[in-house]
């Protein structure tokens, strides 16, 4: 899957707080944007279909 880039503008307070969750998490940082984000998707039932099987195969 090709990745798009993205340039982002955020808060450095939300910044510093996402990466310390990347942290802990043992991300990157871009990975755990990319991670909440995909969740948020998930949860408002807006994944895309493609992307929903692609993620159940990596969460085997």
């Amino acid at each position: 899957m090709a990745r798009k880039q993205y340039p982002l503008r955020i808060d450095p307070e939300i910044w510093e707080a996402i990466q310390h969750w990347a942290d802990d998490e043992m991300r990157s940082a871009n990975g755990q944007v990319e991670w909440i984000l995909r969740d948020a998707l998930k949860r408002a039932g807006r994944l895309p279909k493609q992307n929903k099987q692609a993620s159940k195969k990596r969460e085997t």
